[in-house]
């Protein structure tokens, strides 16, 4: 019997929001208006601290501000859920860890990703390289669980619409974004975790997110001490409102909110 304990997980939410952000560009709503700055959403990310490492899921288009306003002064690897642009375009922003930890950038990624990647960053990856480009190492994600050092990693296997994307569960913690539906064996995979992240994206139906319900019933079947919903839009209402609606275990997750697990 193994009754080694796990470390523990520090999370952080480096983003909170969909692919838009809140507030949304040009939109004059009460939530894009609020002056709550729970209401103020960069893209979804998250940052995991474990035995002193740092471990971030997902570089979307405000990477380098949420490595910045966390204080992110080393990066062991990046966990990629998916290849949307909300999810990889700071990917560029690693230079700066390339030149500080003299080390190529571990990028974990299924190889569909991997091949957005490479196209997107096709300058990284050419064969005489302009000076200074992010350096990036990438690593293959499939169904079968996998270490960063002595960190594992648990795939689980959702979908976007009919974009197969990864969730991922790091010990006690599961990290589900853009996802509208979870096979049964993948949940399986969730079952035991203490703390559940997952999108809700609003209250209405939606053709490639959870709605508000439909992470209720997720939540309700993995059973989590305590469950933050993330990847939020501004359709959704403003944080005081909808904080005070949750279940007693249900929270919204907010830019900078910090968990230990």
């Amino acid at each position: 019997m193994n009754n080694k304990k796990k470390p523990e997980i520090k999370a952080t939410f480096l983003g909170t929001g969909t692919s838009q952000g809140v507030p949304v560009i040009a939109c004059n709503c009460d939530v894009c208006q609020s002056s709550d700055f729970h209401d103020k959403r960069l893209r979804s990310s998250l940052l995991i601290n474990i035995g002193n490492k740092n471990i971030v899921i997902d570089a979307g288009p405000d990477f380098r501000q949420q490595m910045l306003r966390e204080k992110v002064q080393a990066l062991r690897a990046i966990l990629i859920t998916h290849e949307h642009a909300d999810h990889i375009l700071g990917l560029d922003d690693i230079r700066a860890y390339n030149w500080v930890q003299k080390n190529n950038m571990e990028i974990y990624a299924e190889k569909r990703v991997q091949e957005a990647i490479k196209r997107i960053f096709d300058y990284v990856f050419a064969e005489f390289k302009y000076p200074g480009v992010p350096k990036m190492q990438l690593k293959d994600v499939t169904d079968t669980p996998f270490f960063i050092d002595e960190t594992k990693i648990i795939p689980i296997r959702c979908l976007h619409y009919k974009l197969p994307v990864y969730g991922y569960r790091i010990g006690n913690l599961t990290y589900i974004t853009d996802t509208n539906f979870i096979p049964d064996e993948e949940l399986e995979k969730a079952k035991g975790s203490r703390t559940l992240i997952i999108n809700a994206l609003r209250r209405e139906k939606h053709l490639s997110h959870f709605n508000l319900d439909e992470a209720l019933a997720v939540i309700a079947k993995i059973k989590p001490q305590k469950a933050y919903l993330t990847h939020i839009g501004h359709q959704f209402g403003r944080y005081a409102n909808i904080e005070k609606e949750l279940p007693q275990n249900v929270f919204m997750a907010y830019d900078g909110l910090t968990l230990t697990v």
